[in-house]
């Protein structure tokens, strides 16, 4: 990509994630943010900068979606909490390329209605939608580079052991079962929707595996609290879920051969007590066996005011994955577009000079 290339982009939102894909389009040498989509009310006709805790930058946010289709942008920065099918498909319809972390790899976690209706859009357009995020997205890349050093591979299996309580969203915990009863009856429907886009990963790593498989299901364990948690953002009383594994698994007949696992506690007492490890894990079962652990850790010199300070680094690996891979996805094929579609996505345009 010559040096000089750059792309117009608009930011959709400007929560937890959307603020630090500003930080990051505006310090990208090869990304020019030219507008941004804000839900509240409050936050319209506010300079996105600022909304974004930087100095000015001379875009403001907006509601009218009519005024940023006029923008002619190449891309959208889409980082709501959830995806919304209906502005997906018109964006793409326009022409406009989409860069996500809305809980969407695939799409297969959507459902095929919304899937082929989005492939539709994306061909009608001549546009492309990729997305991505820590984990699904970068975490089962890793796995798949991993996998690259073995001439047999039987199983990758790859694994995000995390205490959650750290993510102060309500909504979310609670959509996969935390705080509920631990003998609510639904509990694992929550975990498979909730986590229905790990199905996807699965999907990317046997597209870019030329695996066909037969089945991707879902399976789900719970940990219950044996006293009452207090986290600020919510509670768990005693005898609700504080812990959650849920593990996906991309079957070949009767053998798991792709596994996307997570394991999130909230909270210390529990039973099972299920040790962390706190990080991103990946296990190659084959010739050779290879295991990979990421860690991620604050920068030299970071000074944490409050842990909202610390859980910005999370935000962080959550929009990069989809931002770095924006040059490449405005010149990419129409479709709905995985890491094996694209070129090595790194962090080219946000290298420190000085």
């Amino acid at each position: 990509m010559p040096e000089n290339t750059s792309y117009r982009v608009v930011q959709w939102t400007t929560g937890n994630v959307g603020r630090r894909s500003v930080r990051a389009i505006v310090a990208h040498a090869n990304l020019e943010l030219v507008g941004c989509y804000a839900y509240g009310e409050d936050k319209v006709g506010q300079d996105v900068g600022v909304l974004a805790g930087l100095d000015p930058i001379g875009v403001l946010a907006t509601n009218d979606i009519d005024a940023l289709l006029t923008l002619a942008p190449d891309c959208i920065s889409y980082n709501p909490l959830w995806p919304d099918v209906d502005v997906i498909c018109r964006l793409l319809e326009a022409g406009i390329h989409v860069a996500t972390t809305a809980a969407f790899i695939t799409g297969h976690g959507l459902g095929e209605a919304a899937r082929t209706r989005i492939q539709a859009s994306c061909i009608k357009g001549r546009a492309a939608i990729f997305g991505s995020g820590m984990n699904p997205g970068f975490a089962n890349m890793l796995g798949l580079v991993s996998a690259g050093i073995c001439d047999r591979i039987d199983r990758i299996t790859v694994t995000e052991s995390v205490d959650a309580s750290g993510y102060a969203s309500a909504e979310t915990q609670q959509s996969v079962g935390f705080g509920h009863p631990i003998t609510h009856p639904d509990l694992h429907q929550m975990v498979e929707r909730g986590t229905a886009v790990f199905g996807d990963g699965v999907y990317m790593m046997a597209d870019a595996l030329s695996v066909d498989l037969t089945e991707v299901r879902c399976e789900s364990q719970f940990a219950v609290a044996t006293q009452d948690h207090d986290l600020g953002f919510m509670r768990i009383d005693e005898g609700c879920v504080a812990g959650v594994q849920a593990s996906w698994h991309g079957m070949v007949g009767d053998r798991s051969v792709i596994e996307l696992r997570v394991l999130w506690k909230m909270g210390e007492h529990m039973e099972p007590d299920w040790p962390l490890e706190h990080g991103y894990l990946v296990r190659v079962e084959g010739q050779p066996e290879v295991r990979t652990k990421l860690e991620i850790r604050p920068p030299k010199g970071f000074q944490a005011k409050s842990f909202e300070d610390f859980m910005q680094l999370g935000m962080i690996i959550t929009s990069m994955p989809a931002i770095n891979a924006i040059p490449h996805l405005c010149r990419a094929a129409p479709g709905i577009r995985g890491y094996g579609d694209l070129p090595l996505i790194t962090g080219a345009g946000l290298v420190s000079t000085s």
